[in-house]
């Protein structure tokens, strides 16, 4: 196991969860958007994780063998997908609004403010978590550095 291996790890997390943070900032910032290019109104969006692996060294098998562990070794995260939410937003009568429909209703974001502000608190809390990570194996190697003077 590499020894910046711990902040690499951290380092993929940050990426992910700011770009996370920015998808939701997005979708709050269009909670109200009822036209888009694509016509009609605007879809929430949502990022799609995936775990990045790679092939265990011989130390790292040999201890996944003795413990029962998995085959590989985490190596943090990356986004695959940014996805458009499918499901209908809300439908609200609105006659004189210029995107109702022949009945008069108008086809709203399916944004919802409050679980996209819970969405964004968790994102941050996972953001802060990474850089205490880092920060914590800095800390470590200067310690480690420290031993050797």
């Amino acid at each position: 196991m590499g020894m910046f291996m711990g902040i690499d790890t951290a380092a993929s997390g940050l990426t992910a969860e700011r770009l996370r943070m920015d998808v939701i900032s997005n979708n709050i910032a269009n909670a109200n958007t009822t036209r888009t290019e694509n016509g009609g109104a605007y879809r929430r969006r949502y990022v799609v994780f995936s775990p990045r692996t790679r092939e265990p060294m011989s130390f790292e098998q040999t201890l996944a063998q003795a413990t029962g562990g998995k085959k590989s070794v985490g190596e943090g995260v990356r986004a695959v997908a940014i996805m458009e939410d499918q499901q209908q937003g809300p439908m609200v009568y609105d006659p004189g609004h210029p995107d109702a429909n022949a009945d008069g209703y108008v086809e709203k974001p399916n944004v919802n403010i409050v679980s996209e502000m819970v969405d964004m608190i968790t994102a941050h809390r996972a953001y802060e978590a990474n850089t205490t990570s880092i920060n914590a194996a800095k800390a470590m190697f200067s310690k480690a550095l420290e031993i050797n003077s």
